[in-house]
């Protein structure tokens, strides 16, 4: 791994944390396509930032339950099908190639960044009502297998369903996110490590600088205004996907 990349990998890093503590994602989805667009290869790009979303999203994590945005009823359903689910994703990837990965994630990021927009004004009104058993159960099983496969954390999958799929308030949604990606890293990281995916430099090159920002990120996202938050949420993941898809075309 070149100098260039791993200084390529710090700038990431620090973006990206910043942007997963803000808007409640672990931050691999994100890291994956842009690690790829500077010469990193696909199925590393897709598993290395993987270890260093967890200190990140813990850190992150821990300052929106400090400020109750939090569902612990949510986390303690998910965790038991999510965990297995990414155990499963994850052993997928040693059959699918890294490609058309990096392209799914793309595409992934562009839908949910859309449907943000679209349904800004009618996520919240539903309320408590939605968030029934069986609903957290679809939503977290379906996640955690998609985040094995694409080697990322979940985060930027459970934030959108949550208040979509849930009508969580935006901000007790990417708490959520941030602690369910916080334990749902863990097997997809073990896995990705036995089959060999993982460059621990550029974990480390990635990390260093992932995890002060993640911090920073959800400070300054619980100090905005739900409305713009949402707007913003929607704005970047539409535009990101929508980028990432043109530039691997």
């Amino acid at each position: 791994m070149n100098v260039h990349v791993l200084l390529g990998a710090v700038l990431i890093g620090l973006g990206v944390g910043f942007l997963s503590g803000a808007f409640g994602k672990g931050g691999s989805a994100i890291a994956t396509p842009l690690l790829h667009a500077i010469g990193v290869p696909a199925i590393v790009a897709i598993a290395s930032p993987l270890p260093a979303t967890i200190p990140s999203t813990l850190l992150a994590g821990r300052v929106y339950a400090r400020s109750g945005d939090v569902d612990s009823r949510v986390v303690k359903l998910g965790l038991p099908i999510g965990l297995p689910a990414t155990v499963v994703g994850a052993l997928l990837t040693r059959w699918i190639p890294g490609g058309p990965l990096i392209v799914a994630t793309d595409i992934v990021v562009l839908v949910f960044g859309l449907r943000i927009l679209l349904t800004r004004g009618a996520a919240n009104a539903a309320g408590n009502e939605r968030v029934t058993k069986a609903r957290v159960l679809v939503v977290v099983g379906i996640v955690g297998f998609v985040s094995g496969l694409l080697g990322n954390s979940g985060g930027f999958l459970l934030a959108p369903l949550f208040i979509t799929a849930l009508g969580m308030p935006i901000k007790r949604a990417l708490g959520t996110s941030l602690v369910l990606a916080t334990c749902l890293a863990v097997p997809g990281t073990i896995v990705h490590a036995l089959l060999g995916h993982i460059d621990w430099t550029l974990t480390l090159a990635f990390g260093i600088a992932a995890a002060p920002a993640a911090g920073a990120g959800a400070q300054l996202a619980l100090r905005a205004k739900s409305r713009s938050l949402t707007l913003a949420y929607g704005a970047g993941l539409a535009t990101l996907g929508g980028g990432l898809l043109a530039m691997a075309h």
